[in-house]
């Protein structure tokens, strides 16, 4: 994988209203102990991510940044492998306590997941 590759441009981002309704609409969902991640079908060529981290579910700002920061890093890896798909990644109550590898786990056996069931 090249650097370029490895990045994390606009375009890998779900940004409008509209395109995260597409997705809740239509999404499959994927669920763990430190996520619910939903995941629909895109006519972009590549996956795109998006995240809704509630206040509601993690209360501190560093807690959601570091969560945050934890799924794109883990999205971004596996960009390349995924297929066309647009993915809406929301926080669980118990998302703030758990460390960084838990969280990092998790996201992978997801990513597994979505890519095996959205062929």
């Amino acid at each position: 994988m090249t650097d370029q590759q490895a990045t994390f441009p606009r375009a890998a981002r779900l940004l409008r209203p509209p395109q995260y309704r597409a997705v809740f609409a239509r999404g499959e969902k994927f669920v763990c102990d430190g996520f619910v991640v939903i995941a629909a079908t895109s006519d972009e060529p590549r996956a795109r991510l998006g995240l809704a981290l509630a206040k509601r579910r993690i209360r501190r700002a560093v807690d959601r940044n570091r969560v945050k920061r934890l799924v794109r890093e883990s999205f971004r890896t596996v960009r390349s492998d995924l297929p066309a798909v647009d993915i809406v990644v929301l926080a669980r109550s118990r998302t703030a306590t758990m460390d960084n590898a838990a969280l990092t786990g998790q996201l992978g056996r997801i990513w597994r997941r979505v890519a095996r069931n959205a062929r």
